[in-house]
């Protein structure tokens, strides 16, 4: 069974011109005892369809997904997907839902972007009700599956479903109805703020934080040449700060960073890119990544695992790091 507690690995399928080279990779995490392998989906490679065959080509490391979304497959849909990944893995998968984003939903999918929080929110129930086995007989607000059922022999026990979120009320709804909360790129404070959030969600729902898997989503770069570590991590973020959408630049402003932000986001808009990477400040990159020399990397990924409620650390990477310098941070992070 995966390993519940220490660090996981994202991997990011765009980096991947061969597929397996993201079987090798994950082959070699899994050897060094990372409990997860993760990835996102944009509009790149169907990310069921390759969790299947990391499943099929692994023995123990955990599979699950950053994230699914409801506006790309129905609740249905993804509770199907989420039976059949737990067959294929011997009991390995966790779902991870989550609403994405305005530009998925509206430019990719054709979608509108509505009600995200609702929409979240009964995609729970729903894959949870699929994977009972039992007819479907839900009356939701967005979604009202009825009268039909799982044709194939439901998952002996149940998928822990999980939710990625960052605003106040959505962290409170994975603390509230979730089996864990994935955030990403907050601050060290921001993020103990955000744990209140999931407390009180928690309470809400007559349960305790401990029930909730908390598993932060962090980019990590460590190299001998720790100068080209922080290099890597100053140009990404700005990036997600500039481009990669509003939530993670509101939760960075939010937490004290809102002029740097600014000053970030208005010099990529002038066309200047080294401006915006040299206007990402040492201080922000230590309160949002984990990016140096070995040594350097692993005291911060530390910080962030002292973060009270915190459970694992999912080791990311930045944008222009070639296989090498990604497994040699996966060797430095490696969990001990």
């Amino acid at each position: 069974m995966p390993i519940e507690d220490g660090r996981d690995i994202v991997l990011s399928l765009s980096n991947y011109d061969d597929i397996e080279d993201a079987v090798s990779i994950t082959q070699y995490a899994e050897d060094l005892g990372y409990g997860y392998v993760t990835m996102g989906e944009t509009s790149g490679r169907s990310v069921p369809v390759v969790l299947g065959l990391l499943a099929e080509r692994t023995e123990e490391i955990g599979i699950t997904d950053d994230v699914l979304s409801p506006y790309s497959r129905t609740p249905s849909t993804l509770g199907q997907t989420a039976v059949t990944l737990q067959e294929i893995s011997g009991g390995r998968f966790r779902l991870r839902l989550g609403a994405s984003s305005p530009a998925l939903a509206e430019k990719w999918h054709g979608v509108d972007f509505d009600r995200p929080l609702r929409r979240v929110r009964e995609a729970i129930d729903i894959v949870r009700q699929v994977q009972s086995g039992e007819r479907l007989d839900y009356d939701g607000e967005i979604f009202s599956p009825n009268t039909l059922k799982l044709e194939c022999p439901p998952p002996e026990t149940p998928i822990p479903v999980d939710v990625a979120a960052l605003g106040p009320k959505s962290v409170e709804m994975a603390g509230r109805f979730a089996d864990g909360w994935v955030p990403q790129l907050l601050p060290i404070d921001g993020l103990r703020e955000r744990m209140d959030d999931l407390r009180r969600g928690a309470d809400l729902g007559d349960r305790s934080i401990d029930d909730v898997r908390v598993a932060l989503h962090l980019r990590c770069c460590a190299l001998e040449d720790g100068d080209v570590a922080r290099e890597y991590a100053r140009q990404q973020i700005a990036f997600m700060v500039a481009l990669y959408g509003p939530y993670y630049r509101k939760a960075i402003a939010n937490a004290g960073y809102s002029e740097i932000t600014d000053e970030i986001s208005s010099r990529w808009r002038d066309g200047d890119r080294e401006g915006a990477y040299e206007a990402v400040t040492d201080e922000l990159l230590d309160e949002l990544v984990a990016a140096g020399t070995p040594d350097e990397a692993r005291k911060q990924v530390e910080r962030f695992e002292a973060v009270d409620g915190l459970d694992a650390i999912q080791v990311s990477f930045f944008g222009g790091m070639d296989d090498d310098e990604r497994r040699q941070t996966l060797s430095a992070l490696a969990p001990e």
